[in-house]
Order: structure tokens, then sequence, then C-alpha cells
């Protein structure tokens, strides 16, 4: 399997949060799973650290994706495209991006944002 981590999804993964759905976590787990990080997550990650509404350090999370052996998924011209020409299901410019990501990578969204499945994408 080919997972896109929510940042939600990354940050309970990361701290080992009982939040985190036990089918998303076997998925991460599982050997067989290439799971990558979207630089629209490290983006919401810094943004939010910025503001004082998450502790987390953001100059480590190149390491910390590395060490945890998740691939840097980067944003494309195409994903920006894609991303501004989907439904207005979800307001949020980061859940667009990944969405768009996916559908365009082939990828499957690990959220429990309910909101993701209106678009015509896999998720779990």
């Amino acid at each position: 399997m080919r997972l896109l981590l929510d940042t939600h999804v990354l940050l309970w993964w990361l701290a080992d949060d009982p939040a985190l759905p036990p089918i998303i976590r076997a998925a991460i787990a599982d050997p067989g799973t290439e799971a990558f990080v979207s630089a629209a997550t490290a983006w919401e990650i810094a943004i939010k650290q910025a503001l004082g509404k998450l502790d987390f350090p953001v100059d480590e999370l190149t390491a910390v994706l590395a060490d945890g052996g998740f691939s840097e998924l980067p944003i494309t011209i195409e994903h920006a495209r894609r991303a501004g020409a989907l439904p207005r299901h979800h307001s949020d410019p980061f859940d667009r991006m990944l969405v768009a990501q996916a559908q365009h990578e082939g990828l499957t969204i690990a959220t429990v944002d309910q909101t993701i499945g209106l678009y015509a994408v896999a998720s779990i």
C-alpha cells in the first residue's frame, strides 16, 4: 500500500497517540507500506508551531521523517493545479492539497477527516 498521511495522523503516529485508529496504525506499520508525508504537512506543522498552537520541533522534521522511514512528497505545479480545481467540499487548503496529491500520485490518504471521503480519492 502507498499511503499519504494527513497531518493529524502523522502527529499521532509520532506521539504514539491512542487517538490513531488501529487500522491506520497497522497500515503504517506494515513493512509493505510506503508512507509519504507531503510538503503541505510540513508547512501546516510549521504554521501551527509558529502560532503557538502546536509544540513540535519543526527544525527536526526532516530527520524525524527519515528516521521513521517516511518518504517526502514535494508539491508540484500539477498538484497545485488539481488542488485549485477541486470541488469546494473542504475549505482547508492543506487538506485540498493532500487530496490533489493523492489523486495525482495514486496514493491512499490516511485520515480521520470525514470530509476527505467526499472526494474521488482512496482513504483509510
